[in-house]
């Protein structure tokens, strides 16, 4: 019992003690804390009175600190304003001296001037006096001259018995043996001057340029051959009751030719590149084997495609090769017409190349523009394009193209002037007319009947021999030079070499065979010239010739054969192209 008694009061005792030890030592902190805040309290106070006290005069210090501060930045703006002043002003006055130095030297060289104009003025107002004077005198003395010239006329008359035009004409028989004389020696002088200043530079840039220039050429006709896979084909061509070769020849354009000839069908048209079109129309169709009308006119617009973008393609092939710069896109597609247009079998496109390689190169030798000369001789010849499509040669075709297409005057010159139509003005038309010479006469470039040559030959003989006093005549090198055996009893040295300046000039009728085959610009257009000369005299002229631009240029009437015998008689003026076209071909 007293051991609970015990425990009871030892569990009652234990916390109150417990308790009365915390809340003394709360009491304790509790006044320590108290204490503790008291003093921080009155230091802050102590603290915020000495601030406050002190307020004023850290203001007023703060405020006299920024007023000095800002007394010198002041000070420190107006030295830099004053500096930068005084700077400007300088320049201001560095600029205003050299302007004004600039103005007094341009006012001495104005006073310079007008001091050297004004002498030189005075100087020609005394060369005028002066030239007045002498001109008075001169006009006096003229006077003189012709009072005494009259005078003596006078004196003369009376003397001789003699009119002025009697003794004229007398003085002239007198000298006309002399004169003949003298001028055949002029004559040879001359040419062998000529010969010797010229000959050796000429063949030295031809031959220069034919050598660093070769080219093959493939011959053309008016006629194209297709090949058949066997002879049943041209029936089905033909088609029932001529259907298909009805329709294919109103399409195309061109004539169909079917002959005897086995597994072949010719094509024959003027217009080669209608020709073109209907030889690939006719090969697909073959190669196809459906030949009805609907499909000859599908595979013909596809040919027509094709061969438009060919002429497109060899155009601007034709361009990069000349390196002429950039053409007008029309020429160029021109000039792409030209691979199907031939000339004595030459191609005009390989032509009109190799006149334009020749060109360049002999401008280089010569020191002329060779781009100017290039591309001149590229299009010398653009108008054979168009000449078969439209009214008028081909070189007034390619003038007019030339200047609607924005081509240089030298260029356009060039072109008028390649076949000697005019006269040459410029180097580079010179050289495209003697490159043009050089491509066309070339050995092997143009075909040419034997039978005919030898006939055109033998024609120039005859019409040399045709003249009084000659013996013999020898027509050489392919007809370009013609030698003649005189009789010497009837003419004399001196007049052989005036008869063979006027062999064109005698008979009442000429009869020529390709007369300017094989020759030369210049020779072709002397030729021409005493054609016309002749023509105009009254002398009839028959002209034979294969080349059809010389054809519709000189004749008044036109007679087409085929095969002996005459196709139909046409006017020189604006002749029908087409019609003799097909007149040429047999129709």
């Amino acid at each position: 019992m007293q051991k609970e008694v015990l425990l009871i009061m030892s569990n009652v005792v234990i916390p109150v003690i417990v308790g009365a030890v915390c809340a003394a030592v709360f009491a304790v902190l509790g006044f320590v804390l108290g204490v503790a805040h008291r003093r921080k309290t009155a230091e802050y106070n102590n603290t915020a009175e000495k601030k406050i006290v002190s307020a004023p005069q850290e203001a007023t210090k703060i405020i006299n600190n920024a007023l000095a501060e800002a007394e010198a930045s002041k000070k420190e703006k107006v030295l830099e304003a004053k500096d930068e002043v005084h700077k400007l002003r300088s320049d201001a006055d560095r600029d205003i001296r050299e302007r004004r130095n600039e103005v007094q030297r341009q006012e001495k060289r104005l006073n310079q001037r007008e001091e050297y104009l004004d002498k030189k003025t005075d100087s020609l107002e005394a060369k005028n006096d002066k030239i007045s004077e002498k001109q008075k005198e001169l006009e006096n003395k003229l006077l003189e001259v012709d009072g005494i010239k009259k005078s003596q006329f006078d004196m003369l008359e009376r003397i001789s018995g003699l009119t002025q035009e009697e003794a004229k004409n007398q003085l002239l028989a007198s000298l006309e043996e002399e004169l003949d004389t003298e001028k055949s020696k002029k004559i040879l002088e001359y040419e062998q001057m000529t010969r010797d200043q010229s000959e050796v530079l000429a063949r030295e840039i031809i031959g220069t340029a034919i050598q660093r220039c070769a080219a093959d050429h493939t011959a053309e006709t008016t006629v194209s051959v297709v090949a058949l896979p066997n002879d049943e084909m041209k029936g089905r061509i033909i088609g029932r009751e001529g259907r298909n070769i009805r329709s294919i020849e109103s399409i195309t354009g061109v004539e169909l030719i079917i002959d005897d000839t086995p597994e072949a069908i010719t094509v024959s048209a003027f217009d080669p590149v209608r020709r073109e079109i209907a030889r690939l129309t006719l090969e697909r169709l073959i190669q196809d084997g459906r030949i009805h009308p609907t499909r000859i006119e599908e595979l013909y617009e596809k040919a027509k495609r094709e061969v438009n973008a060919t002429i497109k393609q060899e155009g601007e092939k034709a361009v990069l090769k000349a390196n002429c710069g950039s053409i007008h896109p029309e020429l160029v597609r021109l000039l792409g017409k030209l691979k199907y247009r031939t000339s004595y079998g030459q191609s005009v496109l390989k032509h009109s190349l190799e006149v334009s390689y020749i060109a360049g190169l002999m401008a280089a030798e010569l020191g002329a523009d060779e781009r100017l000369a290039r591309r001149a001789g590229l299009l010398h010849d653009i108008g054979k394009a168009l000449d078969h499509e439209m009214e008028g040669s081909h070189i007034a075709l390619g003038v007019e193209f030339a200047r609607k297409y924005k081509e240089s005057e030298a260029v356009v010159h060039a072109i008028e002037a390649h076949h000697g139509d005019v006269e040459c003005k410029t180097v580079v038309a010179c050289l495209v007319q003697a490159a043009d010479a050089v491509s066309a006469s070339r050995p092997g470039a143009r075909r040419e009947n034997v039978e005919n040559y030898i006939k055109r030959l033998q024609q120039l003989e005859e019409i040399s021999c045709s003249f009084e006093g000659v013996e013999r005549a020898y027509a050489i090198q392919a007809g370009r030079e013609v030698r003649v055996m005189v009789k010497p009893e009837q003419v004399s040295e001196d007049e052989m070499v005036i008869l063979a300046r006027e062999l064109e000039s005698q008979p009442s009728l000429l009869v020529m065979a390709h007369p300017t085959r094989g020759l030369d610009i210049g020779a072709a257009s002397f030729v021409h010239e005493q054609m016309i000369a002749a023509r105009e005299r009254g002398v009839g002229i028959l002209l034979i010739s294969a080349d059809f631009d010389e054809i519709l240029e000189m004749s008044d009437r036109i007679l087409v054969c085929f095969e002996g015998q005459i196709m139909g008689e046409f006017s020189g003026k604006n002749p029908p192209i087409e019609e003799i076209s097909l007149a040429m071909t047999g129709k």
